[in-house]
């Protein structure tokens, strides 16, 4: 078998299926278009709608080299051969084209004689009941039938649910020899070992599974199949695991030589190393992808990975950020044919450095949870670290439980994994139940079926804003309908039409349709459904409007003329951001109203004042020298020569639209602009603002729009001006002697209120001992935080050890402060749990730290009861 590289046989798999006449699509988006799915996770993902009959293939048969990414068995990456979080899968699909004959030679085919296996060596499972796999194996292949298994439902049958398609499928397995053999009598074909691994899945999609279980034939049988490039590619180079195929090694070689090591001589190096490598190629396409860190959905998913990463790289001894180290080397490996990565290349490496930065603070803070319950293990005399806490540091603070096992070891400590595995097992129940994650399958509706049932409605709005039209669809309270009169909402389908449906953040446009019966409908909004336009309006006069009609389709001038400098504004925007900021910057979302427009990017922190005015003095320039906008439609491989940046949200398709600014912004866009940039009028900035890690918001308006924010912001100037009787020269400095002013009478009212508590502290505060830790509490009237503190800590000073409560009631709310000095921490106080439990009772939440905790709630009435409760916490944690 000749050596080939993993970019050569993905190669060779898309020309051989090209050659069988199949229609080649270049990897879909990790995010797909599934609302049950976070990730693409398999290569029929992107196909789905066409296997459950929602949509009619855009071509009879397919062939993909699709990335994926599973995070289901992330604690077996780099402990496992095979093992991956992302990883690519080649396939091939047909629908009612090619079945299982064809399936099944022509895999044998390419596997034998395009990539040269051993046929000797190969075996195949069917389903136990498939005659015809067996008869195809047998007849077309000519397996012998010892080198055919047959398995039952659980090993060789395929359900896309509880209902909908299903069939059998047929597994390619490979003999690796002896050498892996696991030892076993019973090793054989399906063996969890190494030595029989499976290389391709086929399945035979031509059933349709009814609730009761009754399998009724499809109109038309398809085919699904799968196999993962990172398993061929370690088979062909002749390599133990995926890790040492050259899709890896690249990676491993660049951890090991950082890190001073040799792969393959500890075994726990190699699992960290093995992470870093697979993380790394996760967290890289996930971003070049437009998936940015997050606390929920696939955001979280990649932060986690990250962090993953940058954890076991410190157990290698690596300090600081590294990851971006990664992206040059995965560029050479992998940037032919996914040209995400070097586009997006800049972003990747800035959000990657912005995020283990952030992880790092993380990490200290863990550790010294981890330090503080160490001592006060020891400080009891003993020597297991729970397995809450270990959970804890796992699940807030990031770190493996490899690595709160190493640490509690160097401390002389054993840490309790059945707890931690219990309670990681309740955070994935937790998890399960309170998913926001849409758990229905992918279905079909009036929509789609209408989508196959008309041709694609005609825009003709980028060079029209009127035209002449067809109605050939009604809908009205989710049915078709064959007219509609007066009053209620409905929605309207055109052969034609020059509005625009809300698509790339641009809103829909609103008008009017004239019908042919004097009729007139009121668009109020347009909106995309597959590849029809969808109008949303309602009938104003007239009495009723019918399919078959002929209309005028009117736009609203004025307000899609507003949409559009705002569009073009965005663009303007964005250049002049990348500018100021730096290539790293890229659009992560937007919204183009008549009013205004908002436009999301990736930049780790807030703009300086100097920097908006640099943008908005950059993007009013080049309003200013009123350039004429070029549009093209091209190939996406004639855009991208071209220097067009493509947004994170959109798909796009081999034809593309280019909107440029020459000599300044080139981006692919398929919304409305205005002829030439002096249209914009006037641009200003609003406000500025984070949505999230890593992602900044800036909102912003154009022409009249501009003028009326600039109106504003005079007339309040003034207005402050006359108040302070001040001119622009003086306004700043005789605001800040003001503020000042302000600043010193708060010093002084607050320091007489701190004299007045002092004064009064015998009587504020009630003193019980409670098992030789004396309980101050006290009841106070409205109090900042902050003078709360300094209260307490007087408290603290006049006993030891001790735990002060500070309750203060306001409009039915109470907030709670509880500190504890040194010497009650020592002991087992801890204020953190102590308000966790009392805030519940009323009705709120709180937390902290052992030496102090805030909290609250609204049901002050249960002040006394909590109070109780306090005394009876207490006692328990110094009893324990």
């Amino acid at each position: 078998m000749k050596y080939r590289s993993g970019k050569e046989i993905r190669d060779l798999f898309v020309k051989f299926w090209v050659g069988k006449g199949s229609r080649h699509y270049p990897s879909f988006s990790l995010t797909p278009d599934d609302p049950s799915l976070l990730f693409t996770i398999a290569g029929m993902v992107p196909f789905k709608a066409y296997y459950l009959g929602i949509r009619t293939p855009e071509a009879p048969h397919a062939v993909t080299c699709q990335k994926c990414v599973r995070t289901n068995d992330i604690e077996n990456v780099g402990r496992t051969a095979r093992h991956h979080t992302f990883f690519e899968m080649l396939g091939n699909f047909a629908w009612g084209s090619y079945f299982k004959r064809e399936a099944i030679t022509w895999a044998w085919e390419f596997l034998t004689e395009v990539i040269g296996l051993d046929s000797s060596k190969m075996y195949a499972s069917i389903y136990q009941d498939d005659q015809e796999a067996n008869d195809a194996w047998r007849g077309s292949v000519g397996l012998s039938e010892s080198r055919i298994l047959r398995f039952g439902r659980d090993e060789n049958y395929w359900f896309m649910g509880e209902r909908g398609p299903c069939g059998p499928c047929s597994e390619i397995y490979y003999d690796r020899g002896e050498k892996c053999d696991c030892g076993s009598l019973n090793c054989g074909v399906g063996c969890d070992c190494d030595r029989y691994m499976e290389i391709w899945n086929l399945v035979f999609t031509q059933y349709d599974r009814q609730q009761d279980g009754t399998l009724i034939p499809l109109p038309r049988s398809n085919i699904d199949t799968g196999m993962g490039l990172e398993r061929l590619t370690s088979l062909v180079q002749g390599v133990e695991t995926d890790y040492e195929s050259d899709l890896f090694m690249p990676l491993i070689t660049h951890t090991c030589a950082r890190a001073g090591v040799r792969y393959g001589e500890c075994a726990k190096r190699d699992m960290a190393v093995r992470v870093i490598a697979d993380h790394a190629r996760s967290v890289a396409f996930m971003l070049a992808d437009g998936i940015l860190p997050a606390n929920d959905g696939p955001g979280y998913v990649l932060r986690r990975l990250l962090r993953r990463a940058a954890r076991y790289g410190r157990l290698l001894g690596f300090e600081g950020g590294f990851l971006h180290e990664y992206l040059p080397i995965l560029i050479e490996v992998m940037g032919d044919p996914y040209r995400e990565l070097i586009e997006q290349r800049l972003t990747i490496e800035k959000i990657m450095e912005v995020e283990e930065s952030r992880f790092a603070k993380t990490l200290a803070q863990g550790t010294e949870l981890f330090e503080a319950e160490a001592a006060r293990l020891r400080g009891e005399r003993r020597m297991v670290l729970s397995g809450d806490v270990a959970f804890a540091l796992y699940d807030t603070y990031g770190f493996p439980l490899e690595l709160t096992l190493e640490m509690a070891e160097e401390q002389g400590l054993s840490v309790d994994k059945e707890g931690f595995e219990e309670a990681m097992k309740a955070q994935r129940q937790r998890a399960r139940a309170g998913s926001k994650q849409k758990k229905s399958a992918l279905t079909g509706d009036l929509y789609t079926e209408l989508e196959n049932e008309l041709p694609p409605t005609v825009f003709t709005g980028y060079a029209a804003h009127s035209g002449e039209g067809k109605i050939l669809a009604l809908l009205a309270g989710g049915v078709q309908v064959e007219w509609v009169d007066t009053g209620a909402e409905f929605e309207v389908v055109l052969d034609a039409t020059p509005f625009y449906a809300e698509r790339g953040g641009q809103v829909g446009d609103a008008g009017k349709l004239y019908v042919e019966n004097k009729a007139v409908i009121k668009v109020l909004d347009t909106t995309p459904q597959g590849k029809l336009i969808i109008h949303k309006g309602k009938l104003t006069e007239g009495a009723r409007a019918a399919v078959g009609m002929g209309v005028r389709a009117q736009v609203d001038d004025e307000r899609r003329a507003a949409v559009r400098r705002n569009h073009t504004a965005t663009h303007l925007l964005h250049e002049a951001l990348s500018r100021v900021l730096g290539g790293h910057v890229r659009q992560a979302g937007s919204l183009v109203t008549d009013r205004l427009l908002r436009f999301d990017y990736t930049h780790h922190e807030a703009l300086s004042r100097e920097q908006i005015e640099k943008v908005e003095e950059i993007v009013n320039v080049h309003v200013l020298a009123d350039t004429v906008l070029d549009v093209v439609e091209c190939s996406l491989d004639e855009a991208r020569a071209r220097g067009a940046k493509a947004l994170f949200d959109e798909k796009y398709g081999e034809v593309v639209r280019v909107v440029t600014a020459p000599g300044f912004s080139v981006e692919l866009c398929g919304g409305l602009h205005v002829r030439a940039t002096g249209e914009v009028g006037l641009f200003k900035i609003l406000r500025e603002e984070s949505v999230g890690s890593g992602t900044r918001r800036v909102v912003a308006v154009t022409g009249m729009n501009a003028l009326g924010a600039f109106q504003r912001a005079s007339r309040l100037a003034n207005q402050v001006m006359e108040r302070l009787s001040a001119d622009e020269s003086n306004l700043t400095s005789k605001t800040e002697a003001l503020l000042e002013e302000l600043r010193r009478l708060q010093r002084q009212v607050q320091e007489v209120r701190l004299k007045e508590l002092a004064q009064d502290a015998e009587r504020v505060f009630q003193r019980k001992d409670v098992g030789g830790v004396i309980l101050q509490t006290g009841r106070l009237t409205s109090t900042q935080p902050e003078m709360l503190r300094d209260v307490g800590d007087r408290a603290k000073g006049r006993c030891s050890p001790t735990v002060v409560v500070m309750s203060v009631v306001e409009e039915g709310e109470c907030r709670l402060t509880v500190m504890a000095d040194d010497a009650a921490v020592k002991r087992g106080v801890n204020a953190g749990a102590l308000v966790k439990e009392a805030a519940a009772l009323l009705g709120g939440r709180g937390g902290g730290r052992p030496g102090i905790a805030q909290g609250g709630g609204r049901d002050a009435a249960r002040l006394d009861e909590v109070l109780v409760k306090i005394e009876t916490l207490l006692e328990g944690q110094l009893n324990k």
